[in-house]
């Protein structure tokens, strides 16, 4: 997701209020990444095929390259939506008990798909224990097979974080920051 410098504006109306001139702003990306370890649940959107819409808070981690990790159950309408929608999902990240108009959240679309690998989900395992900060004795072999519950990867493919509030006659519009990850 690399943004041509010489394309790179400030939110306004015409460019849907999204700002692409911090997309690579080291306080900006930190900003991002403080929201990401500041909170243990994202909001999982996904859709079914005929276009019916589904929510999930899910506990997430996460790794360097911003993939986000989640285990659910196979049969859970969520990750029915992922396999049959082609892994098509958007992620929201944000905490929710803030003064109204002070919100900070991280937006994602991108892919997921369910971990085949045992030496992932052992990696996934441990991170959701440095998380939460509790012993889990489950193994790889517990996401895996013929177990009922699955690990799953999102891999993003677009990322904003919140942007400045902007005064428009009379009214506060939100922006957003297009983040590029690869600067």
């Amino acid at each position: 997701m690399t943004i041509a410098k010489s394309s790179r504006l400030q939110a306004t109306q015409a460019n849907q209020w999204v700002n692409t001139a911090d997309s690579d702003n080291p306080a900006v990306l930190q900003k991002a990444k403080n929201i990401i370890s500041s909170n243990l649940y994202c909001s999982l959107s996904t859709c079914s095929t005929e276009g019916e819409p589904w929510i999930s808070p899910v506990l997430f981690v996460y790794d360097d390259d911003w993939n986000l990790y989640w285990s659910s159950a196979i049969i859970s309408k969520h990750s029915q939506n992922i396999y049959s929608n082609a892994g098509k999902v958007a992620i929201a990240i944000y905490g929710s008990p803030i003064l109204e108009g002070t919100g900070q959240g991280l937006y994602f679309t991108g892919m997921a798909q369910e971990v085949e690998s045992a030496e992932v989900a052992k990696q996934i395992i441990r991170w959701v224990g440095e998380r939460t900060k509790k012993v889990n004795n489950k193994t790889a072999a517990d996401y895996l097979g013929d177990s009922p519950r699955r690990f799953y990867r999102f891999i993003p493919q677009k990322v904003w974080v919140t942007g400045e509030r902007i005064s428009r006659e009379g009214q506060l519009i939100d922006t957003k920051i297009i983040l590029n990850l690869n600067p």
